[in-house]
């Protein structure tokens, strides 16, 4: 452990939370393990870390996601492509709110800084924009504040997870589904969840509740990796 490293933030979220982080060593040695090292270097393979905290895990996998990405990678187009699938595969759940702060934190400084200096270094170019602008899309649809036990968020609300298939090299097609339906190895949500609740607002909550049509069913275009960023629905 370096002498730099906190295990904990306080006795009371020990207490409370159980929560204690694990050293850099302990990732490093778990994530070297054989079978863990194959998925790394297999860019569709799927992380999901439970009790993510600030995203030690998830970090260090995304580092070396990014740097096996740019292996393959034949130029800075086909690395922007690779870099952002290699992000959708990685997922968190955290329970408390400024842990999935610093964790949101942490995967956008990776990402972004692994993705500028392998870009100045592998291709001698500057970064794309809208691989920047989708990533942040991405970590936001992965990253979620909530219960894993319970598999609800912050709210109560099931937590929501995006997948991202693949569809050649160039393209993706995502899809929602609720953690719940994931375990049990169910179907996805069936449209399109962050649209209908910014739209469902209860603005009149003393009135007697009307009956609307059921919202039609909305689903994400397939699209570029690169403009993720624009979250187009049909």
């Amino acid at each position: 452990m370096t002498t730099n490293e906190k295990l904990i933030k306080s006795a009371d979220r020990v207490k409370d939370h159980g929560e204690v982080f694990t050293p850099k060593w302990v990732v490093d040695k778990m994530i070297d393990q054989p079978e863990i090292a194959a998925k790394v270097k297999a860019l569709t393979a799927t992380f999901l870390e439970p009790s993510a905290g600030e995203g030690a895990f998830l970090v260090e996998i995304l580092d070396r996601k990014l740097k096996y990405a740019a292996e393959l990678s034949k130029s800075a187009h086909e690395f922007g492509n690779y870099a952002l699938m290699a992000l959708s595969t990685l997922y968190g759940i955290e329970l408390l709110e400024d842990n999935v702060e610093m964790l949101v934190m942490n995967m956008k400084d990776t990402f972004t800084d692994n993705y500028r200096e392998l870009m100045a270094d592998e291709y001698q170019e500057k970064p794309d924009q809208k691989v920047y602008n989708s990533a942040k899309v991405i970590i936001r649809a992965n990253m979620a504040q909530g219960d894993a036990l319970k598999k609800v968020d912050a709210s109560g609300d099931p937590i929501i997870f995006s997948e991202w298939q693949p569809i050649g090299k160039t393209k993706v097609q995502r899809t929602e589904y609720t953690f719940e339906a994931i375990v049990n190895g169910d179907g996805p949500t069936g449209t399109v969840q962050h649209v209908v609740e910014e739209m469902t607002l209860d603005l009149f909550p003393n009135e007697e509740p009307e009956t609307f049509e059921e919202t039609p069913t909305r689903h994400f275009i397939p699209c570029k990796w690169t403009d993720i960023y624009k979250e187009e629905i049909e």
